[in-house]
């Protein structure tokens, strides 16, 4: 498979006698918190395809689970990405990062080797922890539409 021009991020939650919680992971090539994070692949069909893929290969998260889009898009530097640059092109300096969301019916995840360990925190402990502010702003898109019972 060759790397489609963009990345996915997915948000797993899960909620249970109204408390929502976000499942955070632990990057096992950096000392960072975030979501699920990935690249599309030139083969996946959709962006949604990408999410649901990505999802499944770093979580093992069902395919068929359905997936919210969220209004949240970032721009992320090319720099970021090895070879970036040589697969895409010199004059290729950002791609952009769609945000999903997928509502869990248990915490119970089998993750990569991608990352160390994963936890699922509130709304307040994601935020202290996540390092991205685009994991940020899809978190707090998300919580304000389950508060407000906007979920699609």
């Amino acid at each position: 498979m060759s790397r489609a021009k963009y990345q996915v991020l997915i948000i797993p939650y899960y909620i249970e006698n109204a408390n929502v919680k976000y499942c955070i992971f632990h990057r096992s090539d950096m000392k960072v918190w975030q979501f699920i994070a990935g690249g599309g692949e030139d083969e996946d069909i959709t962006v949604l395809v990408s999410a649901k893929r990505e999802a499944y290969e770093e979580a093992n998260i069902n395919m068929d689970k359905d997936y919210i889009q969220l209004n949240t898009l970032t721009s992320i530097p090319t720099n970021c990405f090895k070879e970036a640059r040589k697969i895409w092109g010199e004059e290729c300096l950002v791609i952009p990062e769609y945000s999903f969301a997928v509502l869990l019916d248990d915490t119970k995840l089998k993750i990569s080797d991608e990352h160390t360990k994963y936890e699922w925190v509130d709304y307040n402990e994601a935020m202290k922890r996540l390092r991205y502010d685009s994991n940020k702003t899809a978190l707090w898109e998300l919580d304000n539409r389950i508060k407000l019972g906007v979920n699609n």
